[in-house]
């Protein structure tokens, strides 16, 4: 009878877990198809007394928006493909390499995650300035090309494959690109997966260092761009929120359609060889 209790109120603690973190979503969602007065009403209302589709329209009359996801989309793929090559290359260095100062070197590189990433700002604001790529799309994606965290998940996953396979590689004559390339890579499939989704999300949802560097509309990403819809006085809710929905619609197909590669890849993140 304790068991089942126990059983009663773990699944009570993980659906109100849910709906805490599903209802903010779930606001957005009906707020973006609300009128203005509804949006802003107390108390508020829930559901909208008739669903419009203004907000979906209006925003691009607001903002070059078409053009925004087209740039976010760009730097998104962008910073996927260049970071998940340098970490996953680097990180079978560290994993399966030996060279001098290997551990001194990777010990280095993990310190970028105990610092605050708004310290890079100005050096890394300085370096585009210097370069003349202010308010360009190769600024948004060069602070971004390199991972600490890409390079520690992917290494734990390097780890975790036996060195026979290496060894059997060698016999077989094969050098050190191809045991990469076809032997390991192919292995470490989950662990590929999970960091392309995390440095998808993150390459999506980057407010900071876009708002910063690009001032311009046209050169902005979503997450920037929709903060400008922002008034100082009053705000149009529906539109705003209407552009965070089609803003999130390709992060959730992306996790939905690797879902389970990346549960998998996550929980075998911390296995160690």
């Amino acid at each position: 009878m304790n068991a089942k209790k126990n059983k009663i109120a773990i699944h009570i603690i993980l659906i109100l877990g849910i709906g805490i973190t599903v209802f903010p979503f779930l606001w957005m969602i009906l707020t973006a198809f609300k009128t203005v007065p509804e949006s802003v009403a107390i108390p508020p209302v829930f559901f909208p007394k008739t669903w419009n589709i203004h907000g979906f329209t209006e925003i691009f009359d607001k903002l070059p928006f078409a053009k925004v996801y087209v740039n976010t989309i760009i730097a998104t793929v962008i910073t996927v493909v260049v970071q998940v090559g340098f970490c996953t290359m680097a990180a079978y260095a560290f994993a399966r390499i030996e060279f001098p100062g290997k551990n001194i070197i990777f010990i280095i590189i993990l310190s970028i995650l105990m610092v605050p990433g708004q310290i890079f700002l100005l050096p890394q604001y300085l370096i585009v300035q210097k370069l003349g790529l202010i308010n360009t799309l190769p600024a948004l994606v060069l602070p971004n090309l390199f991972s600490a965290f890409g390079t520690f998940l992917m290494r734990q996953f390097f780890m975790s494959l036996p060195k026979e396979l290496e060894e059997a590689a060698v016999l077989d004559g094969c050098n050190r690109f191809q045991i990469f390339g076809k032997i390991m890579l192919p292995l470490v499939k989950p662990g590929i997966v999970a960091l392309v989704i995390f440095t998808s999300k993150f390459a999506w949802n980057d407010f900071m260092w876009p708002l910063i560097v690009n001032t311009d509309p046209d050169k902005m990403t979503l997450a920037p761009a929709l903060s400008l819809l922002r008034g100082q006085f009053t705000t149009n809710f529906p539109v705003q929120m209407a552009g965070a929905v089609m803003s999130v619609i390709p992060m959730i197909v992306l996790f939905f359609i690797f879902q389970k590669q990346f549960i998998e890849g996550v929980a075998h993140t911390g296995v160690k060889g």
